[in-house]
Formats: C-alpha cells, sequence, structure tokens
C-alpha cells in the first residue's frame, strides 16, 4: 500500500480547495457513482495533457466530461428531444452520452481526442456534483489509475496508482456501483452501445422502447473510452470463465454465486449487482498475492451488469 498524503476527506472546504486546483490547471481524483475519476478542467488543455501524462494513457483514448447540470449541455454539445430525455430520466447515474459538439473549440480538441463528438455525463455522487459545481466548468475525467490497469473504486487505490502525480484525492468512501458507465452514441439514428456499464442494456431498451445496438468499436481509433483490446488488466495473468474444478493450484480464484473454493467470492448469492461493486476490489486484492502465479474467475452471466462485467475481465484477460 502507498502512503501517501494527498487523501482529502470530502469536507466542504476540501472540496473549495480542489475546485481552486482544477481552477488553477491541476489534477483532482474525486469519486463517482461508478469508479474515481482524475479531473482538470475540460478547457483547459495543459491541464487536459496532464491526465494524459499522469496515466500513460494514449491521447487518441477520448475523455469524458462531466458536468452537474443537464442545462449545461447544450453549451458545448449538439442536443435534441432525445438526449435530453434521456439525460432526464439517467441523470445522474451511469449514463454517458456520446453527441456532436457544438462548434470547433479548439480547447476541447484534446478531450475528444480530435473526434468531432464529445462523451458527457452527470454522476450520482454529492461531492461529486458540489466539486464540478464550485469549479463552475465541466471537469475531464477518466479513470483515477494507471493506464491499462484496474480501475480504483476507493481513494487508497488512487493514491497506490498514481501517487503524487494527482494534486488532491478526495475521499468519498468506496463506489457503490464499481464498473465504469454505460456509453451510448446519440449522433446515429439508432442508440448504439458504445460500452457497456453500470447501467444495464435491459433498463435502457425497457425505457427507450427499442433495441440497443451494441459496437465494441475499433481499438486502433477508439470512438469511446474502454474499447482498447487490453484494460483494466491486473499484474499477473488472468483466466475467465474457469469453472471451479478447472482452477489450477497456483491460481487465486474469485468465484461467483454457489462455489465452495474461492478464495474471494464476487457474490455468493449470484447478485450481479454486488458483483460488479466487488470486481476491481477484488482484482486488485488478487493481484497481490505473490503466493499465486495467476487469476482464475468464474462464468458470469450475460444479462444485466454481467455484460459490463464480462467486458471488463474479458479485455483484462486479453494476451497481447
Amino acid at each position: 500500500m502507498t502512503v501517501i498524503n494527498n487523501i482529502y476527506s470530502g469536507t466542504s472546504e476540501n472540496i473549495k480547495k480542489a475546485a481552486d486546483t482544477i481552477c488553477n490547471g491541476g489534477l483532482v481524483a474525486f469519486p463517482t457513482d461508478t469508479v474515481y475519476g482524475l479531473g482538470a478542467n475540460v478547457y483547459d488543455a495543459k491541464a487536459v495533457a496532464n491526465i494524459f501524462a499522469a496515466k500513460g494513457r494514449p491521447s487518441f483514448d477520448p475523455l469524458i466530461s462531466h458536468i452537474a447540470e443537464i442545462d449545461f449541455l447544450k453549451e458545448y454539445a449538439c442536443t435534441d428531444s432525445r438526449a435530453i430525455d434521456l439525460a432526464k430520466h439517467f441523470w445522474p447515474g451511469p449514463l454517458t452520452l456520446v453527441l456532436k459538439r457544438k462548434d470547433n473549440n479548439p480547447s476541447l480538441d484534446l478531450v475528444c481526442s480530435g473526434l468531432p463528438n464529445i462523451a458527457v455525463r452527470m454522476p450520482n455522487h454529492p461531492l461529486a456534483l458540489e466539486l464540478i459545481k464550485k469549479s463552475g466548468v465541466p471537469i475531464a475525467a477518466p479513470s483515477a489509475n494507471k493506464f491499462k490497469c484496474i480501475s480504483p473504486t476507493t481513494a487508497q487505490h488512487v493514491a497506490d496508482s498514481l501517487g503524487d502525480a494527482v494534486d488532491m484525492i478526495l475521499d468519498g468512501g468506496a463506489c457503490t456501483i464499481g464498473v465504469e458507465t454505460t456509453i451510448i452514441d446519440l449522433t446515429t439514428t439508432q442508440i448504439v452501445m458504445l460500452r457497456a456499464g453500470g447501467l444495464s442494456k435491459e433498463e435502457l431498451e425497457e425505457y427507450t422502447g427499442e433495441k440497443i445496438m451494441i459496437s465494441h468499436g475499433d481499438p486502433n481509433q477508439p470512438s469511446a473510452p474502454g474499447q482498447l483490446l487490453k484494460h483494466y488488466a491486473p499484474k499477473m495473468p488472468m483466466r475467465i470463465n474457469v469453472a471451479e474444478e478447472d482452477v489450477k493450484e497456483n491460481e487465486f480464484f474469485i468465484g461467483f454465486g454457489n462455489v465452495k473454493n474461492a478464495n474471494l467470492n464476487l457474490s455468493s448469492d449470484a447478485d450481479l449487482n454486488e458483483a460488479a461493486a466487488n470486481l476491481f476490489a477484488y482484482m486488485r486484492e488478487a493481484e497481490t498475492h505473490s503466493e499465486f502465479c495467476g487469476i482464475a474467475m468464474s462464468p458470469i452471466p450475460m444479462r444485466g451488469l454481467g455484460l459490463a462485467i464480462n467486458d471488463r475481465i474479458k479485455r483484462a484477460a486479453y494476451k497481447d
């Protein structure tokens, strides 16, 4: 565990200090409902460049902008009744909308990786919303961890991964959802899911009354975060869809449901929401056990948040 002294409790005074840091071009890690984000002023290209540098993230991988009020969406994204309706229904919450940029504001080029679209969300966390409001600007924020590594769901995870590359880490406790947002493309006639996440495909389809298409994107030129083939990876090899009887003696076994010999169980009750909340923390725990040579994970059903969990572990287990 990294001992770092830039973790701050989520008091109003510390949030104001963090907002000043954002306005002055600094980096602030903050909790959301999904995972911790590494934030900078969306309009400050140098600060946004520092996000990419701190994470070791390639600049062709676009970032998500975080807002605290739906009305702000119209200021830098092209909106229509469909976008506003979805925002009003699902925000604040684990849904990111990809929309056309309103203009060619060059300060947004790096956030958008030069693409004509912008990804926007409103996090469902009081600390995050207060930080955005006090900053007075949208906050660009990917997950607050080194590129391709396991996403952080606690302030300590951020410190362990990024250390003093972050000016401030606001501690808002463990994230409730535990996997990143669902990202949908609204620049097309039919809604396309670019990344499975904390809002299930079933919930979207039930509300919209239409079939949601799924696109995994081009890993060489992502149109949204989380589309690279290798991502969320632990420090040791990982196998997925492993039955209990097929676990090797030298593997740390992360189970799901009714398994007896798991080192950790994402949810012994087979609750996919509980499994999603535990996923990254359990992967982090597994990689600390040097007595094992690898990680094995139980099969996860492809329904509800299982779609997002399977997306994450598939990328985590990908072999270059």
